[in-house]
């Protein structure tokens, strides 16, 4: 119902980081598509109002899939993101219900500590935020 998660590695198929716009990065996304890069998704945020509330706005609203309160959700970009949670590097299934995680082209990783760019949305906030997430978390 919520689609697949990918861990860093797979998302990117062999392709290297990408914090450009448009990344162009296919990854594995479809021909024609490409998995967007951290530059991309605040520029989105950007044109929504910005981070405070570009979150509500990306996120489907009531609470079909989403616990109370989904505060700040409309959907009105018509993106309709889903509490598909995320599978952390430590496998176990976290967070489903309460938050979505978007993955990035773009690596993060500084010595001794591995990271890529990601995006969360939550159940209990309007926001979205661009932090980071370790490269073997599968996230949407």
């Amino acid at each position: 119902m919520y689609g697949r998660l990918y861990d860093w590695a797979a998302a990117m198929n062999g392709e290297e980081s990408s914090n450009a716009n448009p990344s162009n990065v296919q990854g594995i996304a479809p021909v024609g598509w490409h998995l967007p890069s951290q530059a991309e998704w605040q520029q989105l945020a950007d044109y929504l109002g910005g981070l405070n509330v570009a979150g509500g706005k990306l996120k489907e609203a009531g609470t079909n899939h989403w616990i109370a309160p989904n505060t700040g959700a409309t959907n009105e970009s018509g993106f309709t993101a889903l509490p598909a949670g995320m599978y952390a590097f430590w496998q176990e299934f976290q967070w489903m219900d309460n938050y979505c995680g978007f993955i990035t082209s773009t690596d993060e990783s500084v010595p001794n500590h591995p990271a890529m760019a990601g995006i969360k949305l939550s159940y209990n906030s309007s926001e979205m935020i661009i932090g980071e997430f370790h490269p073997d978390d599968a996230l949407s």
